[in-house]
């Protein structure tokens, strides 16, 4: 909890104005920003010094282990999240690989599902990093990227957290997630949840235990229509306590996760936070 703290202070000490061309608006912008997650300790990251949510942040990551594609699927699992990026982006309502209402289009899920061959065929990322760690094999290509530029172009939005590389040291298991940008007042906390779950999740199911996950943030920015609310509110507050997330200890494999695991089966124990920061949101 303090390293997210001071990484926010620091963006306030040393960012950079930038003019942030698809919302229009400033935003204060550092490069290079490392976090770390202790999940073997079960240090579930959680933000104490506002109220902060989880459920929906593991919901959408179980829609891309599923690899959805439809914002509707996602609905059923409890976020909206992908509700606007499928249904109100000019450019992709005209697209003409937008297959109707709720579609996403080749996002996340599918390419790290079903990334397309040249040939006609396709390669299930997730699939081959379970079976290899199941087995007790590490070919230091454990990764798992949903970054394909050839198919932009038929999808509604590129990957903002976009590739996650596991390593076995032992039967000890690891994460390195890696993000392209980040909204540091909304949007990374429900990364953290994110990074953190799966590393959880996948120790569970291959029978590994879990060691850290480390979090890597090329751009971190705080917007200028957010800054006195985390100036002048959020940075004064007293971090408490972190949570400890629960995961339901049925879920033994990639099947379960794919078939009927839902949100029940998380629960967060001795969360305490302060009271809720409504921050503004760039679309």
């Amino acid at each position: 909890m303090r390293a997210y703290l001071d990484l926010c202070q620091r963006i306030i000490d040393e960012g950079t104005w930038i003019e942030n061309e698809r919302t229009g608006k400033r935003c204060l912008t550092v490069i290079n920003a490392d976090l770390q997650y202790n999940v073997g300790a079960n240090e579930f990251p959680l933000i104490t010094t506002r109220k902060s949510f989880f459920k929906s942040a593991i919901a959408e990551f179980i829609g891309y282990i599923r690899g959805y594609d439809n914002a509707a699927d996602f609905r059923k699992l409890g976020t909206k999240t992908w509700d606007a990026n499928a249904n109100l982006n000019d450019d992709w309502l005209n697209n003409s690989y937008r297959k109707g209402e709720d579609d996403m289009g080749r996002v996340y899920g599918i390419q790290g599902r079903s990334w397309a061959k040249p040939d006609g065929g396709s390669i299930d990322q997730l699939k081959k990093i379970v079976d290899n760690l199941t087995n007790g094999i590490d070919d230091r290509a454990e990764i798992l990227t949903f970054y394909n530029p050839g198919e932009f172009h038929m999808g509604c939005l590129r990957p903002c957290m976009h590739t996650h590389n596991f390593s076995l040291v032992g039967d000890t298991l690891h994460l390195t997630s890696f993000q392209r940008s980040c909204d540091v007042p909304l949007g990374l906390n429900f990364n953290q949840v994110q990074v953190f779950t799966f590393l959880a999740l996948m120790a569970q199911i291959t029978g590994k235990k879990a060691g850290m996950a480390y979090h890597k943030i090329v751009n971190a920015h705080i917007y200028e229509d957010q800054l006195p609310l985390m100036r002048d509110v959020q940075l004064k507050r007293e971090p408490l306590a972190l949570p400890k997330l629960i995961i339901n200890p049925d879920i033994k494999s990639l099947e379960d996760l794919e078939t009927w695991v839902t949100m029940d089966d998380f629960k967060v124990e001795g969360y305490e936070c302060h009271e809720a920061i409504k921050y503004p949101f760039a679309v």
